[in-house]
């Protein structure tokens, strides 16, 4: 019997019916699990392929085992595809997931972006589409075919340790910026499956705990949340990944309601739902809403999972065993495996399943698509664009006509803590530029080096004091280290959690406070770098030293980006995609928080979401002027369109880009609704003297009231639109 799924001139569903009909219930549940060399290593995975038809190899913890280079990785996912397509009866292909968060940066020498803040904070959803395409390159150059990101979360509480991976406090900004990645990724001619993650929310945990209940009301899940994982399948996301989290007491991996009445029925979704990592196990060992492990793989699969990242053989056996008792019926099961087919056809796999070929004499970069020039270049473009200047008075950019410039602080000279987290433990000089070396590449004086501090840990202060006294200007680089979820350092030991960074604290650690305070008493011009995966409440800095340069985690080409713009010769032009809080006791605070009314005076009271440094803000070396604000029409219908026009000129005496960011307002609605809104963004070069008129397009359907019930419904009423300190009204009239 000819094997038509083997043909590629078939089209994808005959190819997918096809192969469903050949395939017996055990090898249709294999599919429908996944593997990783956590697991007992490389043998225990071969053998899942073998003996119980695992369908997907995930390749994150790789290094862990002692692989780092590209060779390294491709060489396993060709053994492991050689296994699943040799040696199984039907020869199907395997998915090979990872976790290219912000480039293929788990392989060493691959190109490493800014953190998703960082890429928010460009406000370029074409450059961030860029990035995506060039990580999706050397993914697929190492074998891999599935990445987990996007990340769709809203930030909604700056002290949790995955701010960094996220896009922001703004859905319409995760938005935008999850979709631009979603195309990327998924972009010929290197495509890799996008998933949107972490469904529905998971970005606002009880006291910023990763992991902890997500305790918020409908309306607020609906609004804040849902809206970027809307954006991405609206995009083609190919698949979605859900919580840890229980959201209204109910845990997303075994929750119908969630991955099939919201993500399926209402949003549209049709591609694979993918557990993040051990979520089902959680069902019962955690949440303990399955009396056992059996029980758990019968709810997830009810739900509507189609994949079990690791589950593995126990996975694999007790679905089996559910299946031919009864309890969970073989079209459900069809269900799962059409989807992952389609999948796999669609990336290529049964034509191609291979990591391109690494000849033995070859280098782990460059000459084989990973971390090239080029992909290095565009790096330097995003860290570049997304450094975001808080406070300037006059001291930056620092003149190349200074003898001497003093470089400091824990972040100064580690390629480590400036890509953060999801990053090879073998980064190393060789694999970036740090903050240190940027500066000695760019300035022409001299240039005078002392760490002074760890991240939490006093080294040689005085030195670093006696130093800078004899400087003419100083760069303190200070922040956090690298951690990814709970604050968990990059070898994953679990060591130092507790210290700094912790979820407790957003000020700067003493030592480090020591540092800054020690520097700049010297009286030596002072500039004060932050390298960090969130924003830290810096109120002391804000207020003495002259200068603050937010650069999250701007990833290996970092050093040189933030040279560039404090010698000046970038002008930057990064605008926050989160509030930076005062302190954590001032927490929340966000630009999009709901109103309420107050019985105490403003002196009794003070503003309770008054940040140190505000959504949107970013300052630049030029001056720009907002000259007006105008509405195409005064009065729509609810289905209708509005254009809005804002004009903006250089005033200033240089080049530079400006972040328009306009906001929204319902003035009267039947529920309360947030004080204000992002509703469109753009960003515009210009030169001095020039002026541009910029361009946005709204949909009035955008601006409903979400109701109890999860209904998004555009009430008549007057609307207020803001851009740059400017504002103007319109009205939504019944039709």
């Amino acid at each position: 019997m000819t094997k038509q799924y083997l043909d590629e001139t078939v089209q994808v569903n005959e190819r997918v019916d096809d192969l469903l009909d050949r395939m017996t219930v055990e090898e249709k549940v294999g599919q429908m699990v996944g593997t990783t060399v956590y697991q007992g290593g490389e043998d225990a995975v071969f053998e899942a392929i073998r003996e119980h038809k695992v369908g997907s190899v995930s390749t994150i913890g790789l290094s862990y085992t002692g692989a780092s280079s590209p060779k390294d990785f491709a060489e396993f996912v060709n053994r492991a595809q050689t296994v699943a397509v040799e040696e199984t009866r039907l020869g199907i292909p395997l998915l090979t997931p990872c976790d290219a968060i912000h480039g293929h940066a788990n392989v060493k020498g691959a190109t490493v972006f800014p953190h998703n803040l960082g890429m928010a904070a460009t406000r370029d959803s074409e450059l961030v589409e860029e990035a995506a395409g060039v990580t999706a390159e050397e993914m697929r150059a190492t074998g891999m075919n599935h990445n987990y990101n996007p990340t769709a979360d809203v930030a909604r509480d700056q002290r949790w340790g995955r701010t960094f991976e996220t896009f922001g406090e703004s859905p319409y900004l995760c938005g935008v910026m999850a979709a631009a990645k979603v195309r990327g990724y998924q972009e010929p001619p290197d495509p890799v499956a996008a998933t949107a993650k972490h469904f529905p929310a998971y970005g606002e945990p009880s006291k910023g705990e990763d992991t902890s209940p997500v305790d918020k009301s409908e309306t607020t899940v609906r609004r804040s949340f849902v809206p970027p994982f809307a954006e991405a399948v609206e995009a083609g996301a190919e698949a979605v990944m859900p919580c840890y989290n229980s959201v209204d007491a109910e845990p997303v991996h075994g929750s119908k309601r969630y991955l099939t009445d919201l993500l399926r029925n209402e949003l549209g979704f049709d591609g694979c739902v993918v557990s993040d990592w051990d979520g089902v196990g959680m069902l019962h060992e955690d949440h303990r809403t399955a009396a056992s492990m059996r029980e758990a793989v019968a709810k997830s699969t009810e739900a509507g999972l189609d994949v079990a990242s690791i589950g593995a053989k126990e996975h694999a056996e007790l679905l089996l065993e559910l299946v031919e008792e009864g309890d969970v019926s073989e079209s459900r099961i069809d269900d799962s495996v059409e989807r992952v087919l389609e999948l796999k056809f669609g990336l290529g796999l049964f034509e191609d399943p291979y990591a391109r070929a690494f000849d033995e004499g070859e280098t782990d970069t460059d000459s084989n698509g990973v971390g090239t020039e080029d992909h290095r270049e565009t790096a330097l473009r995003c860290a570049r664009r997304s450094m975001t200047l808080l406070k300037n008075e006059g001291a930056l950019p620092l003149s190349q006509d200074l003898g001497t410039v003093f470089v400091t602080g824990p972040n100064s000279d580690s390629v480590t803590n400036q890509c953060g987290g999801w990053t090879s433990r073998e980064v190393n000089g060789s694999s970036g530029t740090t903050v240190l070396e940027g500066v000695e590449s760019v300035f022409r004086g001299s240039v005078i080096h002392e760490e002074g501090a760890g991240i939490g840990e006093p080294k040689d202060i005085e030195t670093a004091r006696r130093k800078s006294e004899k400087a003419d200007a100083s760069v303190v680089v200070l922040g956090e280290g690298a951690y990814v979820h709970e604050f968990i350092p990059p070898d994953m030991s679990h060591e130092n959690t507790g210290e700094f960074p912790t979820r407790t604290q957003l000020s700067l650690p003493s030592p480090q406070q020591r540092l800054l305070r020690a520097v700049h008493g010297t009286g030596t011009p002072t500039v004060l770098v932050l390298v960090s995966g969130r924003p830290l409440a810096v109120e002391w800095a804000a207020e003495n030293v002259p200068a603050v340069l937010m650069a999250y985690y701007p990833g290996s080409e970092g050093g040189r980006a933030v040279a560039d713009v404090v010698f000046g010769s970038h002008n930057p032009s990064g605008s926050l995609p989160v509030s930076v809080p005062k302190s954590t006791g001032h927490l929340p605070t966000r630009f999009n928080h709901l109103p309420h009314p107050s019985v105490m005076t403003e002196k009794q009271h003070p503003p309770s979401y008054d940040p140190l440094f505000g959504f949107g803000h970013g300052l630049s070396y030029t001056e720009f002027e907002y000259e007006g604000i105008e509405i195409s029409d005064g009065v729509v219908g609810v289905d209708g369109d509005v254009e809005v026009n804002v004009t903006l000129a250089n005033t200033g005496d240089r080049e530079g880009r400006e972040t328009l960011d306009l906001y929204v307002r319902d003035v009267v609605s039947s529920y309360v609704t947030p004080v204000r809104e992002l509703a469109g963004t753009e960003t515009v070069e210009l030169r001095p003297g020039e002026r541009t008129t910029v361009t946005f397009e709204l949909d009035v359907e955008d601006f409903g009231v979400v109701y109890p019930e999860g209904d998004r419904v555009t009430e008549p009423g007057e609307f207020e639109v803001s851009c740059g300190g400017l504002s103007e009204s319109f009205v939504v009239e019944e039709e």
